[in-house]
């Protein structure tokens, strides 16, 4: 390898409130009652509610950006990240970070499979900063640093050294800024607690010299904030106490480097944390844990997230980009799981870097060189195969969906508007014209793209 990279109606209603009195699932109905809520208005984390990536509203389809045509409004963002912006209620949280010297950060674009291996040079003091913004004006409210210093880990030449997209229930706002720690902030940019997990060495397997530093973003669900850290070396996935970031728990892993962020779903009676890792993908009980079934994937790179279909989870990627198998497992399997055992798999086409959509009972994946295919999410069938650009323009982030319609964003700034069904059909290819690497957020009828140097709020508020 030589490159980169069930509602409480469901659970029913008795059982829901008998769960309410047992200490030991009391987390999980708050986690259900807060998804439940963030529904309706907030994109909260990365790929918003539930991870899910779709969202209520009406965004628009086409806009200018240097005309201001369907421009709400659009804001300056010091330094560079990749990570996502987030909304709740009035607020936009991004995460950022400046370099301190006159250096400034570069980023290779295009297709994953040919970018490279090499670490990025910038490797001075940095400022790791997360940043509120008003929503309807896009006002700067606060600008908090977490921590200044030297980056512990150099970054790949096509990251960021802030990567993993905050994430929120309202009460609090915790960034994992990689090596540099875990934080968590107050809606007032008041710091609340702070943990050190360590260096995060995630890189090429074969020479971990080649350092490209941690993407995987921190998952809200009730009480707990989950952290999944599959590196070179002692791997794991641990739960902290949101309030006070207190451990609740640590699971040890024996696995390689992985950029994927966890995806916590209903099985029967109770939720389980869903991670893709190198060496399988997982299912680990949410209150202590422990895992409840495996499935072996020897893939190294992992860097798209689980998806949820229904009472299934379905996983992809890995190198070499586009030859790797896309596998659906029930959620409620248990123990060992076998290839008999999956719903369906997919051998080849699975994307590199973005995470796959399900809307509406499809699933979509573009691979980095702008290949879409459709499929039926229940049994796998491919519905359509597409090609959207012109080719090599390269495409990091995920696809996000509303009102019929699904936006993939390219890394050079294009925007294509596909509309939601069982054929291909493109509405409107629009531009941003900056570097766009992160996944936009969707808020009633804004989409919310972030470029290499701004936030840019497209509709209207």
């Amino acid at each position: 390898m030589k490159e980169l990279p069930e509602n409480a109606a469901g659970f029913g209603i008795k059982k829901f409130l008998q769960a309410l009195h047992r200490p030991a699932l009391l987390h999980v109905a708050v986690w259900f009652v807060c998804a439940t809520v963030s529904l309706g208005a907030n994109w909260p984390a990365f790929r918003g509610a539930s991870t899910s990536g779709v969202a209520a509203g009406a965004p628009p389809t086409t806009w200018d950006v240097d005309k201001g045509t369907n421009v709400a409004w659009q804001t300056q963002i010091p330094g560079m990240g990749h990570s996502s912006p987030i909304v709740w209620g009035n607020r936009v949280y991004v995460t950022t970070a400046v370099p301190l010297s006159n250096d400034a950060a570069t980023v290779k674009l295009g297709d994953s499979s040919k970018a490279g291996i090499d670490s990025a040079t910038d490797t001075g003091a940095h400022e790791w900063r997360l940043i509120a913004l008003d929503r309807a004006t896009g006002r700067v409210i606060w600008n908090q640093l977490a921590h200044r210093g030297v980056p512990r880990i150099k970054r790949h030449v096509k990251a960021s050294h802030a990567s993993a997209t905050p994430a929120t229930d309202g009460r609090f706002i915790v960034a994992l800024m990689g090596s540099e720690g875990l934080f968590c902030f107050d809606p007032a940019g008041k710091l609340v607690w702070q943990k050190d997990l360590g260096t995060m060495d995630v890189g090429l397997v074969d020479d971990p010299t080649y350092q490209w530093g941690p993407a995987s973003s921190p998952v809200i669900a009730g009480d707990r904030v989950l952290v999944q850290n599959d590196q070179h070396k002692n791997s794991f996935l641990a739960a902290f106490d949101l309030a006070t970031g207190r451990e609740l728990w640590r699971t040890p892993r024996n696995e390689m480097p992985s950029w994927a962020t966890p995806v916590v779903a209903r099985a029967g009676a109770r939720s389980i944390v869903v991670t893709t890792s190198p060496r399988g993908i997982r299912g680990q009980d949410l209150a202590t844990g422990q895992e409840v079934w495996h499935f072996a994937d020897e893939t190294q790179v992992k860097v798209p997230s689980p998806v949820i279909a229904g009472n299934l989870a379905i996983a992809t990627g890995g190198y070499a980009p586009g030859t790797r198998p896309t596998f659906a497992i029930p959620l409620a399997a248990t123990g060992t799981v076998t290839s008999r055992q999956l719903a369906w798999q997919i051998d080849r086409g699975s994307p590199y870097t973005s995470t796959p959509l399900v809307y509406d009972g499809i699933l979509y994946m573009v691979t980095d060189a702008g290949v879409l295919s459709a499929h039926e999410a229940a049994t796998g069938a491919r519905l359509y195969q597409a090609r959207i650009g012109e080719g090599g323009l390269g495409f990091s982030a995920s696809p996000v969906a509303a009102n019929g319609r699904i936006y993939f964003a390219s890394e050079d700034g294009d925007v294509f508007v596909i509309r939601a069904g069982k054929t291909f059909a493109q509405e409107a290819r629009n531009s941003v014209p900056e570097m766009t690497m992160a996944t936009p957020a969707i808020d009633g009828n804004l989409l919310i793209v972030r470029t290499g140097k701004r936030v840019i709020a497209l509709g209207t508020i």
